[in-house]
């Protein structure tokens, strides 16, 4: 089954390209129309005053390499289907059409089909009275003992680094070596949680769920090492251990997202970067964005380049591309440091074992419940429920075991975890029940029995929140349980009043608040509101002190 948005396999690249040239805000790429089966990007502006930069490969590695032609950076771009290398043909085409006087250099990762493609290409146009060299970028140090390591990532650095010499009018012979230079300079390693779809393959995950593959290829190729983690610092480490020199020479880190990852994700990852002892002799950053990428693989690598000063200042030079981002100086943080301004004042600690008894039962069961909670709200909502209502038990039962609740003080400790829950649990979960606590408090604090402060809570929820009884929220479990209560009746029947209430939810078709209102009742048949669940499960606990 394809996981592809495409109209027909055989027109998706030239689609594509066309797209990423709309998409362009400099509006300075054009095609090269050559035939219809030979796909070369290049700059508009182009008048061959200087050496040209021609690099290239397999499509599937967007923007690279399309988004890294303009002003300080490529020429042309010489773009093959999916993965595959473009034809001798093609590249000799973008030789002979793109290069003056001054010569051209072509940039080539280290792949078999592109080796050959681009090396018999530029041989053809020496016969043909061209001046072209190569240099082959081989920066994966994934298999140190590889006598032929692949191009990935650190394949951009060269681009930039030629780049940067040919913009300012290098000869042929400065810009291949300013390449070198940066090409021998460079070291690239990867790391991912799942391979890449092709379009219209069948493809199987080959990483075992909770693990990594270390060292994978940008073609999906198997890594080196299979490693049973997911933990961002102990990847991080890893990968800084390749890829870092052993001396103590400045250097660059290119952070690239290989297409599947989350922003979230990417930045957690680089704040881990910058922050390990290992990398404390880096002066730049370079992303984190996704500049090589392998279709949608959900996995990252680090580029590391040892700086001098020409490779300094090559990678801050200004371009005019769309794919390139910007080198930045790594600083350390320093936040504003204010003091906290206090919404309540604190109350004093107390104790009372019954108390402390029923605050262990609600906090352990919504902890015990998170796994559930989060599965059933990813049915319904954005499946966060179990997460969000866990965050704020583990904050109460960790004070409640540090005798920092004034337990023996309950309208205090309604407050308290008004507050407490108003600063830990995100979403709108946290300011609900932080209001049903808070103005609970106060009832009680009047002088109200516990039953009818509840009764309060609830009635402000839903002032501020907007749900009703019906609307498929946990309201429907709560009001029934509270007005039980209020009646006099047990806090078993509360219960069973809470559980009836949650049933009811699955039944009700359209929300009518909360997340799910977003959804149909076709996607809620059946399941039960999350939140009213944790409600009749809190009820349930209680019921067994």
């Amino acid at each position: 089954m394809t996981r592809f948005v495409m109209n027909k396999k055989d027109d998706l690249v030239d689609s594509a390209l066309d797209g990423m040239i709309y998409a362009s805000p400099w509006q300075n790429l054009v095609r090269l129309q050559v035939d219809p089966h030979i796909r070369i990007v290049m700059r508009r502006d182009w008048q061959k005053q200087q050496v040209a930069l021609i690099s290239g490969g397999g499509s599937g590695h967007e923007p690279a390499h399309v988004g890294f032609i303009g002003k300080g950076m490529l020429t042309a771009a010489v773009c093959g289907d999916v993965f595959a290398s473009p034809s001798v043909d093609a590249v000799y085409n973008a030789i002979l059409h793109l290069t003056g006087e001054a010569g051209c250099l072509l940039i080539v990762k280290n792949y078999t089909g592109d080796r050959l493609n681009f090396g018999l290409a530029a041989e053809k146009a020496r016969k043909a009275g061209f001046s072209v060299n190569m240099v082959i970028v081989g920066d994966d140090v994934a298999l140190p003992d590889n006598p032929q390591p692949r191009g990935v990532a650190g394949t951009l650095l060269v681009h930039k680094v030629a780049g940067f010499a040919a913009e300012r009018g290098d000869d042929l012979a400065a810009v291949t070596e300013a390449a070198e230079a940066a090409s021998r300079s460079t070291a690239t390693m990867g790391v991912a949680l799942s391979g890449c779809h092709l379009p219209d393959e069948e493809s199987s995950e080959r990483v075992p769920d909770g693990s990594v593959e270390m060292g994978l290829g940008i073609h999906g190729e198997p890594g080196v090492d299979v490693m049973q983690t997911q933990n961002a610092q102990q990847l991080v480490q890893h990968l800084l251990e390749k890829v870092m020199p052993d001396n103590d020479q400045r250097c660059a880190l290119l952070v690239n997202n290989l297409g599947g990852m989350s922003a979230l994700e990417m930045s957690l990852i680089t704040r881990e970067l910058i922050a390990s002892p290992r990398s404390q002799q880096c002066d730049y950053l370079i992303g984190p964005a996704p500049l090589m990428t392998a279709l949608d693989m959900k996995g990252f690598s680090v580029t590391c380049l040892t700086l001098n000063p020409l490779l300094e200042e090559a990678i801050c030079a200004p371009v005019e591309v769309t794919g390139w981002v910007n080198a930045v100086k790594i600083v350390p943080l320093a936040p504003v440091v204010v003091t906290r301004e206090a919404s309540a004042q604190p109350a004093q600690p107390s104790d009372n074992p019954r108390v402390a008894a029923m605050v262990n039962a609600i906090c352990d069961t919504l902890i015990a419940s998170e796994g559930d909670l989060n599965r059933l709200d990813a049915q319904v909502g954005d499946g966060d429920t179990g997460s969000t209502f866990a965050v704020g038990a583990r904050q109460i039962k960790r004070e409640c075991a540090d005798h920092q609740l004034p337990l023996d003080a309950l309208p205090d400790l309604l407050a308290i975890t008004g507050e407490r829950l108003a600063t830990v649990m995100g979403g709108s979960s946290g300011v609900l029940m932080a209001i049903f606590f808070t103005a609970a408090a106060q009832q009680l604090a009047d002088g109200d029995r516990l039953p009818v402060a509840l009764q309060q809570g609830l009635d402000k929820m839903k002032q501020y929140g907007g749900a009703r009884p019906g609307d498929r929220t946990m309201i429907d479990a709560l009001q029934p349980a509270i007005e039980a209560l209020v009646a006099g009746q047990s806090l078993a029947v509360a219960a069973e009043a809470a559980q009836q209430g949650s049933d009811a939810t699955a039944g009700m078709g359209k929300a009518r608040a909360g997340r799910s209102s977003y959804l149909n009742s076709a996607n809620l048949n059946g399941v039960p509101d999350p939140g009213s669940v944790a409600v009749a499960r809190v009820f349930a606990a209680l019921t067994q002190l």
